[in-house]
């Protein structure tokens, strides 16, 4: 087994998720350089609508950016171990573990089939394996709405996902703290949408965690 795992490491050697440079024995993860320079998220005070707290490794930006495209779009789902793994350390470090429920934004069934996967349940998956929950599919897309991504303003986006979303259990989430998971959050629309549903359905409290967040959260507003 030490040989093979020798073996497998030598033909697939580990690499920083931001940068793709192979990794040295003592890094895991990340490169000592992109842990230093990675656009950090830090915890801020201001608040997305509906959100009892949010939390984000880094700013959707350069690198951090093109990591999260090459998970979504070209193949790379090992990162979900990586990001799950640093995300559950955050968690831990910001004392936001003290949740009911862990669960995901999903995508709509078009966009899996064409994707081949979903890569925020995955994320979820990876997620609760780090902090010992096991992940709970609450939502369920009913609308195969446009990208938000493809659409510029807040309220526009508001619109875009108003009705996309609805809770498949009720009963499991009243009175429950709720963490959300997705991987990006810019204007904080579709996560809001989400949040107000489980509210909605009774939720006491939905808080949220992200890989990465746009930098503009001080303008977002409902």
């Amino acid at each position: 087994m030490k040989l093979f795992s020798c073996l497998s490491q030598w033909l697939y050697p580990s690499k920083c998720v931001l940068c793709g440079k192979i990794l040295e024995k003592d890094e895991t993860d990340l490169c000592h350089a992109c842990r230093i320079h990675a656009p950090e998220c830090p915890v801020l005070n201001s608040k997305y609508p509906y959100l009892n707290s949010w939390v984000a490794l880094w700013y959707y930006e350069d690198m951090v950016r093109r990591s999260l495209l090459r998970y979504k779009f070209y193949g790379k789902r090992s990162y979900a171990t990586a990001y799950a793994r640093m995300l559950g350390m955050k968690l831990m470090k910001e004392e936001k573990l003290d949740f009911d429920i862990l669960t995901f934004i999903p995508i709509s069934s078009r966009r899996r089939r064409k994707r081949g996967f979903d890569q925020v349940e995955l994320l979820a998956e990876k997620l609760g394996r780090e902090i010992g929950k096991t992940p709970q599919p609450l939502l369920r897309k009913i609308r195969d709405n446009p990208a938000q991504s493809g659409i510029v303003g807040q309220a526009e986006r508001r619109a875009n996902v108003l009705g996309v979303y609805e809770v498949l259990h009720p009963e499991l989430v009243v009175g429950k703290r709720i963490m959300l998971l997705d991987d990006i959050i810019t204007t904080g629309a579709t996560a809001a949408e989400c949040a107000r549903v489980l509210l909605t359905a009774g939720a006491k409290e939905v808080h949220f965690a992200v890989i990465a967040a746009a930098r503009q959260h001080k303008k977002v507003s409902r």
